[in-house]
């Protein structure tokens, strides 16, 4: 047995659900001579030395193999072990705990009720990924992919939690998940399902293979100025057509971005008009939210229309350096867009739809 103090996010019954996968007790215990600091991530919790203050929080006495999954959960997020003494009803005892060492960019003390509302379920549903891969992906690997398999748990938190209509389609459910594997993962990753499905004769599917590519939701708005009726397109290298073999890899896009754990679709949009294009949006209107190729992704997309104002000289040059982005704005007149529509030169879908809708609701705006 190994004993182990637990504090913070790790005393939250659902998270160590996931990371222990199997029955536990835990007994009240607390350690002296430090306090507990708030850390902006899910699942992260500092210690930092402070004289007469104590940390309070549980002792488990873990078996080998809830230890195990225990440190490659806390490798894979980045967490750090070290030794403390801790009190509880049994008196004191050394004992292992995992946290984060206390630095500038701390927050502020340990609040309990804030992490419950704001981060404890992406940190449970990362840590359902996380936990996934124990046994066959490497901590490390894991810790370095940690931004993008946070991205994909906020996205499946944002599916489940928004209203499905089916006036037509079928109800949710009646699909059977047997098996799942990742065989690729960076940035974006695959995934590999066995599954049944219900088919429409009320039978059961054999067993088919399917393949997803997975990758976050994501927001796309398109800047229009009424009174100048003109817009502002983004242009940029994409893989996509590359891989193609297309030999023109440059594409003509509203602009766009993933949304990152935490924000709401509107706050993304003006976050990447920022990064993308220099702008402050004005009202953002919302054009549609839809998969656009639900045969083999799980991308899920948020447009809009943006108002804004766009005199001349409001299109540049910009991105993110770290992400090296290279993104030219191009001020170009709703007429002169739809032409470009009308040609071919706009080849992707969510602009392809943004101006279609723009070109039913263009009066009304305009008025």
């Amino acid at each position: 047995m190994t004993l182990i103090f637990l504090c913070g996010p790790l005393c939250h019954r659902p998270l160590l659900d996931v990371i222990l996968g199997g029955d536990f007790a835990l007994s009240p215990a607390f350690v002296g001579g430090r306090d507990g600091r708030l850390v902006d991530a899910p699942g992260h919790f500092a210690l930092a030395p402070h004289r007469g203050a104590k940390v309070e929080g549980a002792v488990l006495e873990a078996p080998a193999p809830q230890a195990a999954r225990l440190a490659f959960y806390a490798k894979a997020t980045g967490l750090g072990a070290r030794q403390v003494r801790l009190t509880s009803a049994m008196g004191t005892a050394p004992a292992i705990t995992y946290a984060l060492t206390a630095g500038p960019a701390d927050i502020g003390p340990w609040d309990a009720a804030l992490w419950l509302a704001d981060h404890a379920a992406l940190a449970v549903e990362t840590a359902v990924e996380v936990m996934a891969r124990f046994g066959q992906t490497p901590p490390a690997r894991l810790r370095a992919r940690l931004g993008p398999i946070r991205v994909r748990a906020a996205s499946r938190l944002r599916a489940r939690s928004e209203q499905t209509p089916n006036a037509v389609r079928s109800a949710p459910g009646d699909v059977a998940l047997q098996a799942a594997r990742q065989p690729y993962a960076h940035f974006f990753a695959v995934e590999e399902y066995d599954l049944t499905f219900r088919r429409f004769d009320g039978t059961t599917s054999p067993p088919i293979n399917r393949a997803v590519f997975i990758s976050g939701d994501a927001v796309t708005v398109l800047p229009y100025d009424p009174a100048r009726d003109r817009v502002l397109l983004v242009e940029q290298v994409r893989a996509g057509p590359l891989g193609r073999g297309d030999p023109n890899p440059w594409q003509l896009e509203a602009i766009a971005g993933r949304i990152d754990p935490g924000e709401t679709p509107e706050d993304a949009a003006r976050r990447e008009a920022v990064e993308e294009a220099g702008l402050t949006l004005g009202p953002l209107l919302p054009v549609a939210s839809y998969y656009p190729s639900p045969g083999a992704k799980t991308e899920f997309l948020y447009s809009y229309v943006a108002i804004t104002q766009l005199p001349d000289g409001a299109a540049g040059v910009f991105g993110v350096e770290d992400e090296a982005e290279d993104i030219r704005g191009h001020l170009i007149s709703f007429d002169q867009a739809m032409a470009l529509v009308a040609s071919g030169e706009v080849q992707n879908a969510p602009l392809l739809l943004t101006l279609l809708w723009l070109q039913r609701e263009r009066g009304r705006l305009r008025a």
